[in-house]
């Protein structure tokens, strides 16, 4: 039977990015984003038709208990097993520390974090029954170093790394690996928009000398959900071009 994975914010962007490699690697996807389905609906047809493996789309809250709830149920029912868990989506809303509103340090902590914490609820014991499973969640490297303008966003990426590692403590034993990886600056529609200034700034501290692509980290997903990985559990791999050594 094929696997299956849920990617979480995958109608686009990185996301999408890591939905087509790991159905290139032959398994069934979930896409599940907070968009309208229409554009979860677009990516699911698109990787089905192009790749032939099954898909379904899912428009998901993923910082409600509730709505995560429901579409992990459904996508066990569906298709029958969840074999890979990516938890890839997360928001920013930037601002100076002081004058950041409650309503943006929360928001960002809600999806970023609160999100990752009601996936990984979910679909541990999905895979604990299964005693197979392998997670792989998105953080930053802004998770390791910090930002300056980004408390929220900085927070919520080094709380996804304690989640990852103390998850993969408690389920090793039921042959569930649980990793973290950690992107650099990776050329979106959403870091496209940024000032050519600030660009340049990024460029100048990457050693590499070159943006990070959407499939450099699907790259590094793929081989942490394959059978290559399994003996790589606790770790973050930063994706960075060297920014972060």
């Amino acid at each position: 039977m094929a696997k299956t994975a849920i990617v979480t914010g995958s109608a686009r962007g990185i996301g999408k990015a890591i939905a087509v490699k790991l159905a290139k690697m032959g398994y069934n996807i979930a896409v599940v984003d907070a968009c309208p389905i229409e554009g979860s609906q677009e990516t699911a047809d698109e990787i089905k038709k192009e790749y032939g493996v099954e898909t379904k789309a899912y428009r998901c809250d993923v910082s409600s208990s509730e709505s995560v709830k429901e579409t992990v149920a459904d996508v066990a029912a569906t298709f029958g097993s969840i074999d890979a868990l990516v938890n890839n989506a997360g928001i920013t809303r930037d601002g100076f520390l002081v004058r950041m509103k409650e309503e943006d340090f929360d928001a960002v902590i809600a999806v970023n974090l609160k999100g990752t914490y009601n996936f990984f609820r979910e679909v541990v014991p999905v895979m604990s029954k299964q005693k197979y499973g392998r997670i792989v969640s998105i953080s930053s490297i802004v998770g390791l170093e910090g930002n300056a303008c980004q408390v929220n966003y900085s927070a919520s990426k080094a709380g996804v790394i304690g989640i990852t590692k103390s998850a993969a403590r408690e389920y090793a034993g039921k042959n569930i690996t649980c990793n973290a990886i950690a992107p650099g600056f990776v050329q979106t529609p959403m870091t496209d928009v940024l000032p050519e200034k600030v660009k340049e700034q990024m460029l100048a501290g990457i050693p590499l000398k070159r943006y990070g692509q959407v499939e450099d980290i699907a790259n590094a997903v793929g081989f942490l959900v394959s059978d290559d990985a399994s003996y790589i559990t606790g770790q973050v791999l930063s994706v960075d071009g060297g920014m972060h050594m």
